[in-house]
């Protein structure tokens, strides 16, 4: 077969179909199971990312919760320390 990946992708069509028409059972064949092979490890890859995906979108579910517990914590720690400060003795009232 005919390398065409420099080429544009109009010129690429046109040599791959020139070169089939001459090409043997035998060679057709073996670009038959070229094009297979790449088709099943395109599928292959497709299947691995979306489990990819789903662990990263379950995790980002995870992280997004964990955020959202500290924040709180976070909220309830100031209030408390405002609490503190609000019993404090201010500079005026000490002797």
């Amino acid at each position: 077969m005919v390398s065409d990946r420099k080429l544009p992708l109009a010129a690429q069509g046109t040599l791959e179909s020139r070169s089939m028409s001459s090409a043997t059972p035998s060679a057709l064949n073996a670009q038959l199971d070229d094009v297979t092979e790449k088709v099943e490890r395109l599928a292959l890859r497709h299947a691995e990312l979306r489990r990819t995906n789903a662990l990263l979108e379950q995790r980002v579910q995870q992280l997004e919760s964990e955020r959202d517990a500290l924040r709180a914590r976070l909220g309830e720690a100031r209030t408390r320390v405002d609490r503190l400060l609000e019993r404090l003795p201010s500079a005026g009232d000490t002797p």
